[in-house]
């Protein structure tokens, strides 16, 4: 099984190259179709290696959508521990539902949601911006978290979660949620502040975000060409003797 999700998915982004994973295809998605597992997997990285990193005491992982994906497909998750993060000091974990259900298939599914998983409050909040769209992914995802960390998680769908109005805008709410929930509630709090989960009445600019992807991407293209160019240019010589 694992074997068969790495090859559907490819080996983990690394932060410092992750643009350089990404493949023309990734990127005409962001003009107006459906985000690509490769798309969010760059979100991650440049949330952990853009925001996360500054965070030192910070317990959070985004756990990948091939990872969220095997969590899901797997009968037994316990069985993929030394495939996931150590999840042992984790206080909250973000993970991606895809509503694929053919692991054989690449690229596969029809819409992304996002599911947050509080370990410290043993609860899974649910955001789906197609109103129940991934409900059963993401409730099934929760129970095997749970079986994971050996504790029960309560699911907890909201209602009030921001709807899309384009068809293929799913990917990009995850994406912009993720991000919101991240910096203005998760690492804005304080130690034992209760924060509230909730993101009824927040409106997202699926057009402008996608824009926002893009130049954000295209960002780190720009840095890492400057960056193999000043290797290349600086790099020292030899002269045969």
């Amino acid at each position: 099984m694992l074997r068969k999700v790495r090859g559907r998915f490819g080996d983990k982004l690394n932060p410092d190259d992750a643009f350089l994973s990404l493949t023309r295809e990734d990127m005409q998605t962001l003009k107006n179709d459906w985000l690509t597992d490769n798309i969010i997997s760059f979100w991650e990285e440049y949330l952990e290696h853009e925001f996360l990193t500054r965070y030192k005491s910070s317990n959070i992982i985004l756990l990948r959508p091939s990872m969220s994906f095997m969590i899901l497909q797997t009968p037994d998750p316990r069985t993929l521990r030394e495939a996931l993060p150590d999840f042992s000091r984790a206080t909250h974990v973000f993970l991606p539902i895809n509503d694929c259900r053919n692991v054989s298939q690449a690229e596969g599914g029809t819409h992304w949601s996002l599911l947050l998983i509080s370990v410290v409050d043993r609860i899974a909040f649910h955001y789906d911006s197609l109103y129940q769209g991934n409900v059963w992914e993401a409730d099934t995802v929760t129970r095997k978290f749970g079986y994971l960390l050996n504790m029960p998680i309560r699911f907890l769908h909201l209602n009030d979660s921001p709807q899309q109005d384009g068809g293929s805008d799913c990917g990009v709410y995850v994406c912009m949620n993720m991000r919101h929930l991240l910096m203005k509630r998760l690492l804005m709090a304080s130690a034992h502040e209760k924060v509230s989960m909730s993101l009824g009445g927040r409106k997202i600019d699926a057009s402008g975000s996608r824009k926002e992807m893009a130049k954000i991407i295209e960002g780190f293209r720009k840095e890492g060409e400057r960056r193999r160019s000043y290797v290349t240019l600086g790099r020292p010589s030899c002269t045969s003797q």
